[in-house]
C-alpha cells in the first residue's frame, strides 16, 4: 500500500484522513452566498475539529460559482499553522492564480467523459490532460498536486464510465505523475463493488499512486463506498460538515459524504481518524445554521454513542 500522510510526517497506516471539503464542494451551489468572516468562522469549528488538510476554495470564474468569488481573499487571510490547504482548478488560468494565491497543494479535475467536461470546463478530455501536463510542470517543486476524476464513476448525461476509460486517461496523466489521485463519484452513482473494482484496477497498474476517494450521498451509497475503499486499502477520504455539497453543473448531484458520519463509522470500528465528533458535530449545525436551511447529514441530528449519562 502506498504512503499516506494524516499530518506531516505521520505514517496513516490503519488510520484513516478525513480531507475536508465543506468550504469548496459543500458550499459551491448554495444560493445564499456566505461573507468571508461567516467562511473562517466555519473554517476555524472545522480545525478545531480535527482536520488539517482542507480544501478551501476554488480558483473559477465568479459568475460560474459566485461563492468562490472570493479566492484570493480568503487564502490571504488562513491560519497556517499545523494545516496544508488545497486549491481546486479547472485550467491552467486557475492553476496560475492558486499558486499566486499560496495554496499549499493543488487539486487539478479532469473529467472521465466528454460530455461533461465540455459542461464543467469547456474542453474535452483529451484537451484536459494536455492542461494537465502544463500544471504539471508549473508546480513542480513548489506546491503538491492531486489530480481529480471527476465522473469517475458514472456521468450525468453520457451513463457508464468503464474502468478502460479511467485507465486510459490515468495512463496519460502518468505521464507526469501527480502525487495523489483522487477518484471522484461526482453524481454519487457508485456501489462498493465499483469502488473496489476501480480502486484495485488503479493499484494494479501504479501501486505507489496515493488514492483518495470524493464520495457523495446521492444514492444512500456513500458509507457503504468508504468502507469498501478502505478494505480496498484507500486511507483518504474527502468529506463534508452535514453533507452539503453539489456541483453546478452536474444535475442531481446532491451532497458529500457528511464528515462526522464518516468519522463515526470508522471510529466505532477502531479506526482513527484524528477528529473530536462532538466538535465536527457542533461545527455542522453552525454550517446548517449559515446556509439557511435543514442538511441531510445524521449524526448531528442523532448525535454519538455512547452518550454521557445526565441526572
Amino acid at each position: 500500500m502506498a504512503t499516506i500522510f494524516l499530518r506531516e510526517g505521520e505514517i496513516l497506516g490503519n488510520n484513516v484522513e478525513i480531507v475536508d471539503v465543506s468550504l469548496r464542494d459543500g458550499i459551491q451551489n448554495e444560493k445564499k452566498i456566505l461573507s468571508m468572516d461567516t467562511k473562517l468562522e466555519l473554517l476555524q469549528g472545522i480545525i478545531d475539529a480535527g482536520a488539517r488538510r482542507v480544501e478551501i476554495t476554488s480558483f473559477v470564474h465568479p459568475t460560474k460559482v459566485p461563492q468562490m468569488a472570493d479566492a484570493e481573499d480568503i487564502c490571504a487571510r488562513l491560519p497556517r499553522e499545523g494545516m496544508r490547504y488545497i486549491g481546486l482548478v479547472l485550467n491552467h488560468r486557475g492553476f496560475l492564480r492558486a499558486q499566486a494565491a499560496g495554496v499549499d497543494e493543488i487539486n487539478y479535475a479532469i473529467v472521465l467523459s466528454d460530455t461533461f467536461s465540455q459542461r464543467n470546463q469547456g474542453m474535452t478530455t483529451e484537451d484536459g490532460i494536455a492542461q494537465w501536463r502544463d500544471i504539471a510542470a508549473g508546480a513542480k517543486g513548489k506546491q503538491k498536486t492531486n489530480v481529480t476524476f471527476a465522473a469517475g464513476f458514472g456521468c450525468p448525461f453520457e451513463g457508464e464510465v468503464p474502468v478502460s476509460r479511467l485507465i486510459w486517461v490515468l495512463d496519460q496523466v502518468m505521464e507526469t505523475p501527480p502525487d495523489e489521485l483522487t477518484l471522484a463519484d461526482t453524481i454519487g452513482v457508485a456501489a462498493p463493488r465499483d469502488v473496489t473494482e476501480r480502486v484495485a484496477a488503479v493499484r494494479e497498474r501504479y501501486p505507489d499512486l496515493p488514492i483518495r476517494l470524493h464520495l457523495h450521498n446521492t444514492r444512500n451509497t456513500g458509507l457503504a463506498n468508504a468502507w469498501a475503499g478502505y478494505e480496498a486499502g484507500v486511507r483518504s477520504f474527502d468529506a463534508a460538515l452535514g453533507g452539503v455539497g453539489g456541483c453546478p453543473f452536474a444535475p442531481r448531484a446532491t451532497g458529500n459524504v457528511p464528515s462526522e458520519d464518516l468519522v463515526y463509522m470508522f471510529e466505532r470500528s477502531g479506526i482513527k481518524t484524528g477528529y473530536d465528533l462532538d466538535k465536527a458535530i457542533e461545527t455542522a449545525k453552525a454550517l446548517e445554521s449559515a446556509v439557511g436551511h435543514e442538511v441531510p447529514g445524521m449524526l448531528m441530528k442523532a448525535g454519538g454513542f455512547p452518550k454521557p449519562q445526565t441526572a
